[in-house]
């Protein structure tokens, strides 16, 4: 990345900090560029952004965020953010190729990258996520080595709402939990259930309404 595109990715994740917070909460001691796989509730179109401005530069550095192409390819400016200044892994979710959506990550990951993926697969406007699709299973069953990091981004469904142009000022919180990894012989349901809970059980307990 040249040294002008650094700026402008610098200045783009001020501006998340700036309206939204980031603020990082470690559930364990501060990640580093060691190679994972980072895992997170899907709530706006900005939780990116929000994870990679609350990750240290040295571990931004290395992380390859997932998203898909129909999104970032859509314009000119999305595709520069996506190509030069975050470095996005772009997949087909709708396989209009005909391969695997998968691939591009797997090349990732096979280089030495990590990874941020939202197993949700789309926005939910719920607190907590909802169940996870099959994607996560399959990376960590290929990739055994590679750590797989939890992270819930706090208050981003409700400072971005769906379908919302304009951000309401609350504060986002984004908690990285401590490493997992697929156990051996667990099956796909149990492990997606398992780092399900482990992403709810980063949020922060819920106050009853009223």
């Amino acid at each position: 990345m040249n040294i002008l595109n650094v700026w402008q990715r610098d200045f783009l994740l001020s501006i998340v900090r700036l309206v939204a917070g980031a603020y990082p909460v470690w559930h364990q001691a501060p990640p580093s560029p060691t190679q994972k796989i980072y895992f997170s509730n899907h709530t706006s179109h900005i939780d990116t952004l929000a994870i990679l401005a609350a990750l240290p530069r040295d571990v931004r550095a290395v992380v390859r965020p997932v998203a898909a192409r129909d999104y970032w390819d859509s314009s000119d400016l999305k595709r520069h953010i996506a190509q030069k200044l975050l470095n996005v892994v772009l997949i087909d979710r709708h396989r209009e190729n005909g391969g695997d959506p998968l691939e591009p990550v797997r090349d990732a990951l096979r280089q030495g990258h990590s990874i941020i993926i939202f197993p949700e697969g789309t926005r939910g406007a719920d607190v907590l996520p909802q169940p996870f699709k099959s994607g996560l299973f399959h990376l960590a069953t290929e990739f055994p080595d590679v750590a797989l990091a939890p992270v819930y981004l706090e208050n981003l469904q409700r400072i971005m709402p769906k379908g919302a142009i304009w951000p309401v000022p609350l504060i986002c919180k984004v908690h990285f939990g401590a490493n997992e990894a697929l156990g051996a012989q667990e099956d796909k349901p149990t492990f997606l259930a398992r780092m399900r809970d482990a992403v709810v059980a980063l949020a922060p307990p819920q106050r009853p309404a009223g």
